[in-house]
């Protein structure tokens, strides 16, 4: 047969120059609600091109996605280069074509001499049994040809349930979902491309939603994306149309959102200024304000002091309290921002004593003094804060590198896969993440091709390749990343953990000793999953 076709598991990319590996079956095990992926590498030794297909049979009622697996150029590693192949994948392979976008296509003309790759979804039924079921994946070729692959899946007596008392959020850009879709801002085209997005992040595990109630002071200035409304009754008096902002929320609730990321309050990096907020909602771009308004200034302490009981006003009906995260300041850092920091969190202690905050912040010190409620440390020093008896969330933003765990595109999947395992090591409260959807050169307004572009154009600057955005934008909505995918169903072993009881200082665990320490192969994932999954058994 001209082309050649094999199985390959999650956790490893195909490359346009992988070569053809011996098939054999593949074995899969998870409990009985779990989903799980695997891939069909497939490579022409002709000299034209064939139109390849993929077909798969599974049980009645399983749930099934083929999805063509593409690829996209990158420029350079990610700095510095990892000198152990378990920290690092494509070594000999970029600069080039790296496996990283899922398409929805079952088929694709293959060229000569190059290897491309299927990625199969599986989700067993709601009757599905405990014990081994068969799939099978048949490959064929316009020429007639054929290939069958069989893939055995053993379920096990577990049902996972839903993760408990650990958060998950990952910034949500409306600003790019306006530019890329060309929306006339909150227009009826936006409300239709939205719940594609907020459905794919809750698809993956993510149950906690940035909501851009004010355009995000993140990352440069932005595209005006405020989904409340604010007029001016007299020269210091505002009211608010919450009109947007409920139809938001609701919208993401219906889609299973549990809790809601409100908009920081102040500037990034320094919390020097009053956050820009528009007249209406920013279509004309007409500020209440100047940016160089102070931050705890007599003008938007004014303003605080209206709008927020508004919005607990706002959140008390619509049942948000309890399921509501709120910030300061992004990164603050250095005595300069603790200064800042430290009057901005009294003015919202004395405007908003209800309000507990939140803040990316990796200097012990901010929490040591308790100016954030909830800290949220970078993974580089996060288990410090557990060290002290501080509870936090944990973060990683461009950084760290090297041997910690992150989700670049030159990180391995084997150690993408392991985020859910690590995030269950230690007691944090929760997971944030900077880019689901950054889909611009950065800190500006100019959009990039993601397809073309994964770093912001700002690698020397010290962005990644990978870090800015996990799913890329397709006609109609998301099309997801192999990172995205693996990182999604990793969240499944935390759920497994929790659901099944297992102490975070079980034996079984003692090899994850840091968010750079820890085990790196799919091997060793997969058979602590295995000792895990016995365990229902008897």
């Amino acid at each position: 047969m001209s082309t050649r076709s094999w199985l390959l598991t999650s956790s490893v990319r195909c490359f346009p120059s992988t070569l053809p590996q011996a098939t054999s079956c593949l074995e899969l095990r998870g409990a009985l609600n779990e989903q799980f992926s695997f891939q069909v590498a497939v490579r022409s030794q002709s000299d034209g091109l064939q139109r390849v297909s993929a077909r798969v049979d599974a049980p009645s009622g399983w749930a099934v996605r083929v999805r063509r697996v593409g690829y996209v150029p990158v420029r350079h590693h990610n700095l510095p280069i990892a000198a152990d192949a378990v920290d690092v994948e494509g070594l000999g392979c970029i600069p080039g074509y790296i496996p990283d976008p899922l398409f929805d296509e079952d088929e694709f003309v293959l060229p000569p001499g190059e290897s491309h790759a299927f990625w199969v979804t599986l989700r067993p039924g709601n009757d599905a049994s405990p014990g081994w079921h068969q799939v099978s994946v048949e490959i064929a070729t316009d020429s007639g040809s054929s290939q069958k692959h069989d893939v055995a899946v053993h379920l096990h007596r577990a049902w996972l349930e839903k993760r408990r008392e650990f958060s998950i959020t990952h910034w949500f850009y409306c600003d790019a979902l306006i530019d890329w879709y060309q929306t006339d801002l909150f227009d009826e085209r936006f409300w239709d491309i939205l719940p594609k997005y907020v459905d794919d992040v809750v698809a993956h595990g993510l149950d906690t939603l940035y909501v851009p109630i004010f355009t995000p002071p993140l990352d440069g200035v932005k595209r005006p994306s405020q989904l409340l409304r604010v007029a001016r009754e007299g020269p210091d008096a505002y009211v608010f149309d919450w009109s947007d902002v409920r139809r938001y929320v609701n919208l993401a609730r219906e889609a299973g959102m549990r809790n809601f990321e409100w908009c920081h309050l102040f500037t990034q990096w320094g919390v020097e200024h009053a956050i820009r907020i528009y007249e209406g909602q920013g279509r004309d771009e007409r500020l209440l304000w100047t940016p160089e308004t102070g931050a705890t200034s007599d003008t938007y302490r004014t303003f605080l002091s209206q709008f927020l009981p508004a919005l607990y006003e706002f959140l008390r009906v619509e049942d948000l309290l309890q399921c509501s995260y709120f910030h300061v300041s992004d990164e603050p850092h250095g005595e300069a921002h603790l200064a800042n920091y430290r009057q901005a969190r009294a003015l919202l202690k004395e405007l908003a004593p209800w309000m507990r905050v939140m803040d990316a912040l990796t200097e012990i010190s901010f929490a040591q003094q308790g100016l954030t409620d909830m800290p949220i440390p970078s993974i580089k020093t996060a288990t410090d804060f557990v060290a002290a008896g501080i509870p936090s969330w944990c973060y990683y933003c461009c950084g760290p590198r090297g041997a910690y765990l992150n989700r670049l595109l030159d990180t391995p999947l084997a150690k993408i896969a392991m985020h859910g395992l690590l995030f269950y090591r230690w007691p944090f409260r929760g997971f944030l993440h900077w880019g689901y959807n950054y889909w611009y050169e950065s800190q500006t307004r100019r959009l990039i091709d993601p397809f073309t572009v994964q770093d912001g154009l700002a690698w020397e600057r010290g962005w990644a390749y990978g870090d800015p955005f996990m799913v890329y934008p397709g006609p109609e909505g998301p099309v997801d990343s192999l990172r995205w995918e693996v990182f999604g169903e990793s969240l499944q072993d935390y759920a497994l953990l929790q659901t099944l009881g297992v102490d975070r200082d079980d034996p079984l665990l003692s090899s994850v000793r840091s968010f750079e320490d820890f085990p790196k192969t799919s091997e060793w994932r997969e058979n602590l999953r295995f000792q895990i999954l016995k365990r229902v058994e008897g």
